[in-house]
């Protein structure tokens, strides 16, 4: 008798033993989907690129008074950090996101004569932004599941077989929205009094902060969801299919 409950203890040991690791390999794996964070939107390098144009034009403006020569010296350093990333081979999504909306302000406001019009564009970027983050959310779409799902390797797996990591997209979404939401509620109200500076400046000023808070709440929001389920590729024709196999994040689907 005392041997077989040795025996019982010994094998519960085991179990526990099993559920430990497999509890760290999932908490690793979601970690590791939590850190795509911060790549997914450029990293600190696409929140540069994405900020000091608009720096450039507030303080050229203040320095020369003149919309077109703000404008051009905006549209250059644009156009510099996307030959600088060609250069190094490095992803020029945000850089060229952040040349064409320079571009489009550049062009209005020395169409107009007016400063503050070369804020416009990314005001209504903003606002559209949100309301996709918002509809995206409501059709169980979330826009954040959608940006991260490539850069996890889970593609879209976490639309019908992951339900927790769905909750987790669809929270951060919504987090976007209302971190987001803020600045549109504040640098409208001043593009209208006109008041360039001020609308500059804060433009400026809120440009990475939210961002940042944004990217740290998703973060903890992916933190505590179950681990992504990676996507299994296509095989090549001719090649055995491999059975499923378990991996921390779970069993390997099929898209």
């Amino acid at each position: 008798m005392s041997k077989q409950s040795g025996g019982d203890s010994a094998a519960q040991l085991d179990v526990v033993e099993i559920d430990a690791d497999e509890a760290a390999r999932q908490a690793q794996a979601s970690r590791e989907a939590a850190d795509t964070v911060m790549k997914a939107f450029g990293g600190v390098r696409g929140m540069i690129d994405m900020t000091l144009p608009g720096l450039v034009f507030i303080v050229t403006y203040n320095i020369t008074h003149k919309v077109p020569a703000a404008a051009w010296a905006a549209l250059a350093l644009s156009a510099l950090f996307v030959v600088a990333r060609l250069l190094k081979r490095e992803t020029v999504q945000h850089a060229f996101s952040g040349v064409f909306g320079v571009a489009i302000g550049a062009w209005i406001s020395m169409k107009t004569g007016k400063a503050e019009n070369f804020y416009l564009p990314g005001l209504l970027w903003n606002v559209g932004y949100c309301v996709g983050l918002a509809v995206s959310a409501l059709v169980r779409w979330p826009l954040i599941g959608i940006m991260l799902g490539p850069v996890t390797g889970e593609m879209f797996t976490w639309r019908k077989e992951n339900p927790g990591r769905l909750a987790a997209y669809t929270k951060a979404t919504w987090a976007w929205v209302v971190i987001m939401g803020i600045k549109p509620l504040i640098l409208f109200p001043l593009y209208f009094t006109h008041n360039v500076n001020l609308l500059g400046w804060l433009k400026v000023a809120l440009g990475i902060p939210p961002l940042l808070l944004a990217m740290y709440v998703t973060w903890q929001i992916l933190l505590k969801a179950p681990p992504p389920i990676k996507a299994q590729l296509d095989e090549e024709p001719g090649q055995e299919q491999p059975g499923h196999e378990h991996s921390a994040g779970g069993p390997t689907r099929g898209n």
